[in-house]
């Protein structure tokens, strides 16, 4: 069910010149960012890879992969990616990563069955990223190192932005703040996962939610998640386990997964 929500007589601060140029300085500004703080190498993603490889995202495992026949491999079906969390993992042993340092990619991808609305469409232009880690480094404390120089290349990138545009005004805080599922379950416990995310939000500005896809309380996960690949097993404050989670919005900010 599309949950698009726009104002009544919304105007936009910038025309479409000024938008497209904004992005296109954004993404230089921001790839270029992120390569330095967390030692990234960008790489060129796959649009498609072939069915059956295990390659592709199955994302919860119920969304279906947009697919065609490869008319010159008698026919071989091949899936437009879902995400490239697999893809990366592949990569980085391809291309023989040291520890310490990883890959990055602007990958675009088609998900046909993605609930539509303010950030979320039918076509996925994000940035993804891998970096390869020592076992030692597979803890709650590392995470959210990674998480905090992810936010920094955010706040300067909004720094551009402003500086570009005086119309748009910073609004994030300098710091982002952490709690897990279960923690934000039990602060709002009569709210869905979705509005304990805007209630926390709300007072916080920036927040990273860890262990998302992991079993919370009451039995349930505050969202779904590839089981295969992520990870929510390692036990950290409080006894709550999980070092998959996402940073969350606040007016429209929203990232991809930071995996460990």
């Amino acid at each position: 069910m599309s949950y698009l929500i726009k104002p009544k007589d919304y105007k936009p601060l910038l025309n479409l010149q000024q938008t497209e140029l904004g992005i296109t300085r954004i993404k230089e500004f921001f790839q270029s960012n992120l390569s330095a703080e967390l030692r990234l190498r960008r790489v060129t993603a796959p649009l498609f890879v072939l069915r059956g490889t295990g390659i592709n995202d199955d994302l919860n495992g119920t969304e279906r992969a947009v697919n065609f026949p490869i008319k010159d491999m008698n026919e071989v079906r091949a899936e437009v990616v879902h995400s490239l969390a697999k893809w990366k993992r592949v990569t980085l042993a391809d291309y023989n990563i040291e520890n310490g340092y990883g890959i990055y990619t602007d990958m675009n991808a088609i998900r046909a069955d993605e609930e539509l609305g303010n950030l979320h469409s039918l076509y996925v232009d994000q940035w993804d990223w891998e970096r390869v880690m020592t076992a030692n480094e597979r803890n709650i404390d590392f995470l959210k190192t990674i998480v905090r120089k992810i936010y920094a290349t955010l706040l300067r990138t909004e720094y551009l932005v402003s500086e570009t545009f005086p119309e748009i005004k910073p609004i994030l805080p300098q710091e982002i703040t952490f709690i897990h599922a279960e923690e934000l379950r039990q602060l709002y416990p009569d709210l869905t996962p979705k509005e304990r995310e805007t209630e926390f939000a709300k007072k916080h500005k920036a927040i990273f939610i860890i262990g998302i896809g992991g079993l919370l309380g009451n039995g349930e996960k505050h969202d779904g998640r590839a089981p295969d690949y992520d990870d929510w097993s390692t036990i950290g404050e409080n006894g709550l386990a999980g070092l998959n989670g996402d940073k969350v919005r606040r007016k429209g900010l929203k990232c991809t997964s930071i995996k460990d």
